[in-house]
């Protein structure tokens, strides 16, 4: 047998990344994994993204994942840099996003010393990572690795942290390499769908309800073909309208924040509850209130890739562990309810939606209701949305139109600061389709200098930044509960538009509704990344009332 030749720790890790099928990482250099940044000097099939901060890097790749389903790959140094990248393996965790963290490390002869920037990743990563380890032995690389990326794609997909001790990266190993990961998806059982056809037959006024990650664009048509021939009308969670193409008469609206009011009453009126891919957790189920848990009333069919999920909060009639995926498959292989009782009452259903798309009055010259539907009816079938935290969100959940292969990507677990990094994210991934991304004032501060991110690798995403001056989201609650009482919710902001000129991108500023359209052609066709800035009225806070309303009808609970 022909020697193995000794390879570094760092070489054997970009190697496995290679063998794995990773061919994009994103990385915010630190000393303390040069050996890995001087081994993709040799590795020019795999691009690394230098990012401004780990905060966006961890973004980036937690959009790579939800994108492209396959493990986003970041690098960030030990310490600070880790510590910065934790936002976003929070977001992969709660949004069940495929991703790996590679954290470097103080030398082992240090470990436990409170070296320079030492942190015990097991620990600061145990509770919300699927896994976190660190590699000891340079020979185990190749066995770290592959288990890593089938950790974050199998099952519920999920973030890996892997802590890379410097000294380890610089020893040399003679090992082989592993074969590439294949991830391992639960499939319905027989028993189960006959289960299932059996209480949809006996039902009134059914609702399917889809969520969670891991939908392929098969998958989509699959479970679309399921409802149109069931004439079952379905919902998505919270920020999860791309799953079924919102053009399909089965299409009825998604239970995020700021949801339709007549589909909330419509999931109240439902009889049986079908779930596939979605948690049913606190925004989908409207703070545990729209479904009484334990027991949730209705008939409750919870198919979900992850055993523990259903009957985690609702006791479900059936719980069906399987991945979308297979599950969508096996749906549209099922022979449809013949001429079902529930036509009339699923239309009605999609008539409520359809009466929603419809903006309603606007405080102020810039009306966000217009422009996003505007935006909804010249979007190609196949744009990006990425989409930030806080209230200017609603008008983009509520007035555009998600379809297959388009995609929507937005922070499920409501953190600040992703939409900018997940533009620039989807850009490098889908260069010739247009992303638009939306971020609100507050969130565009934490995370907007990742413009110089996409400037340099010439990604060139359209960012809308709302701009009502104030975190839009508190500033609601702070009125609701404290009416008048303004408190640490006010912003002074820059000038975005002369902001974005700065890095180099195109940036132009509207403050009057009519002027957002030639706005929008000007940054399309520029050609480079691109800020809009809308200058909103801070009087206009959500999509259906306004500060004034909102303090009228506060009770305060307290003051002084």
């Amino acid at each position: 047998m022909t020697d193995l030749p000794a390879r570094t720790g760092a070489r054997l890790l970009v190697d496995a990344l290679r063998n794995h099928g990773a061919d994009l990482a994103f990385s915010v250099a630190g000393e303390s994994y040069l050996d890995v940044l001087d081994a993709f000097v040799d590795t020019p099939e795999m691009r690394l993204v230098t990012c401004r901060q780990e905060g966006g890097l961890s973004f980036m790749a937690e959009a790579y994942g939800k994108l492209t389903g396959r493990p986003g790959i970041g690098f960030v140094t030990r310490g600070p840099g880790a510590c910065n990248a934790a936002i976003g393996v929070h977001t992969a965790q709660q949004d069940s996003s495929p991703m790996i963290l590679f954290v470097g490390q103080v030398a082992r002869d240090q470990t436990d010393r409170e070296a320079f920037q030492e942190i015990d990743y097991r620990r600061m990563f145990g509770s919300v990572a699927k896994w976190a380890a660190q590699i000891d032995d340079a020979a185990r690389v190749p066995e770290y690795v592959a288990h890593a990326f089938h950790t974050a794609t199998s099952g519920r997909p999920g973030p890996v942290v892997l802590a890379l001790p410097e000294d380890m990266l610089g020893d040399k190993a003679a090992v082989r390499d592993t074969g590439a990961y294949a991830p391992v998806t639960a499939h319905p059982g027989t028993d189960d769908l006959r289960r299932l056809s059996e209480l949809l037959a006996k039902a009134e006024r059914p609702m399917l309800l889809v969520g969670g990650p891991g939908w392929t664009d098969e998958a989509c048509a699959d479970i679309r073909a399921f409802a149109e021939a069931n004439a079952l009308p379905v919902c998505c969670s919270f920020r999860r309208q791309d799953i079924l193409d919102n053009e399909s008469p089965a299409y009825v609206g998604d239970l995020g924040t700021g949801a339709n009011p007549a589909l909330l009453r419509r999931v109240g009126e439902a009889d049986l509850l079908l779930v596939v891919g979605a948690r049913l957790g606190e925004i989908t189920t409207q703070g545990y209130a729209l479904l009484t848990p334990p027991e949730p009333g209705p008939v409750l069919i919870h198919a979900h890739p992850a055993a523990e999920e259903p009957g985690r909060v609702y006791r479900p009639t059936l719980g069906i562990q399987a991945g979308v995926v297979p599950m969508a498959k096996a749906l549209a292989a099922l022979a449809p309810v013949e001429d079902p009782p529930w036509r009339g009452w699923a239309e009605e259903a999609r008539a409520d939606w359809l009466a929603w798309l419809e903006p309603g009055p606007c405080a102020g010259a810039v009306d966000m209701g217009w422009i996003f539907g505007w935006l909804r009816d010249r979007l190609p079938v196949d744009a990006i949305v990425t989409n930030d935290a806080g209230n200017f969100s609603g008008w983009a959940h509520r007035h555009l139109l998600y379809r297959r292969p388009g995609r929507q990507l937005g922070p499920t677990n409501g953190a600040m600061g992703y939409g900018v990094p997940a533009a620039v994210a989807a850009k490098l991934v889908h260069p010739k389709r247009v992303v638009l991304g939306i971020a609100g004032d507050g969130g565009f501060l934490m995370t907007g200098q990742e413009l110089a991110t996409a400037v340099h690798t010439g990604a060139a995403p359209i960012l809308l930044v709302v701009n009502n001056g104030m975190y839009g989201t508190i500033r609601m609650h702070q009125e609701k509960r404290f009416p008048g009482r303004v408190s640490a919710t006010d912003l002074t902001n820059p000038d975005f538009a002369a902001l974005a000129q700065s890095y180099g991108a195109h940036g132009i500023a509207v403050e009057r509704t009519r002027d957002f359209v030639p706005a929008f052609w000007d940054a399309m066709w520029s050609r480079k990344p691109a800020v809009i800035e809308l200058r909103v009225d801070p009087e206009q806070i959500t999509t259906r009332t306004t500060l004034s309303a909102l303090r009228q009808s506060a009770t305060p609970t307290g003051a002084g």
